[in-house]
């Protein structure tokens, strides 16, 4: 089968290819599915990168994606609940290849097209975890820095169903895009505080970093407690005395299948801002380290 390895730290353009290897085979608890889909995330290219070697360890040659969407191939021991030619999708490794293997899924909607099921896990379980670690009273108002991309326009959507009024920072082309998933929109940058004061005179009650631009000590002043500020991207939230949201992921089967469900009826929106074939990873991963990014890049194999 095709996939996309790479066999030392470097970025995509330096150190990504299209290789062929093996088909691989499911172990325990796990199911081999031909890809439809896949999904782009920071952590792809990070990881590659080797932003993460000082906790995480590489085994080279290392596949890429996280996250897919597609056909049951092949089962592995224990597995109760799917059937080969099942549509599934959820969380696995190496996802950008033309077969890959999941460890966490759910079966997918006919309403839900594979390439809006291969961009959902990540993007809603962080931002599902990241509200529940954050823990703000429905009727108080939030402050989402960085909250266009995919895991905001998520934290926005989940936090206006819990009740939350959201204040999303986002370039000035954003405005209108967070506008229409219901938070109210501002710039990032200078005078940032006074602009949210002129938003929410009553005050923040919490705000999720979730762009890591390095804002955790402006977010604390613009809160007043570090305890009420939960970065998902920035690791030194703590050393701040801010919290950091790590995974694995919880709740999946739960969270997925009632992202799903909110898909189909028309009340959550995954905005998709390109797709590209395999042989294209490269070309979606440096998009996405550019860190200008709407919604969700997809790696689509027909």
């Amino acid at each position: 089968m095709k996939a996309m390895q790479y066999q030392a730290y470097g970025t995509p353009a330096a150190v990504l290819q299209t290789v062929h290897i093996p088909k691989p085979e499911p172990s325990t608890g796990q199911v081999c599915i031909k890809v439809r889909a896949a999904s782009v995330n920071p952590s792809d290219w990070k990881r590659m990168e080797g932003q993460y070697r000082d906790f995480e360890e590489v085994v080279f040659p290392s596949g890429v994606g996280v996250e897919a969407a597609g056909i049951v191939e092949a089962i592995g021991a224990g597995v109760v609940d799917v059937r080969i030619g099942d549509t599934v999708f959820g969380y696995g490794n190496n996802t950008m290849a033309e077969y890959a293997l999941l460890s966490h899924w759910v079966k997918k909607p006919e309403g839900v097209p594979f390439e809006v099921a291969g961009a959902i896990p990540v993007v809603s379980e962080t931002a599902w975890r990241c509200l529940d670690d954050l823990n703000a009273a429905p009727g108080s108002t939030i402050l989402v820095s960085g909250a266009a991309g995919g895991i905001g326009s998520a934290v926005v959507q989940l936090a206006r169903r819990r009740g939350l009024q959201v204040i999303g920072t986002a370039s000035s082309g954003n405005q209108d895009y967070l506008r229409a998933l219901g938070a109210i929109p501002t710039t990032y940058g200078d005078g940032l505080k006074d602009r949210v004061k002129v938003l929410a005179p009553n005050g923040i009650a919490g705000a999720l970093d979730i762009a890591g631009s390095g804002i955790i000590p402006e977010l604390i002043d613009i809160v007043g407690n570090p305890s009420n500020v939960v970065s998902v991207t920035d690791f030194s939230a703590v050393a701040h005395g801010a919290r950091f949201s790590a995974g694995p992921p919880r709740h999946v089967h739960r969270v997925l299948s009632e992202i799903a469900d909110l898909y189909v009826k028309g009340q959550y929106h995954l905005h998709i801002q390109a797709v590209f074939p395999l042989e294209e990873t490269v070309k979606a991963l440096t998009i996405s380290s550019q860190k200008r990014m709407r919604g969700k890049l997809v790696i689509v194999i027909n």
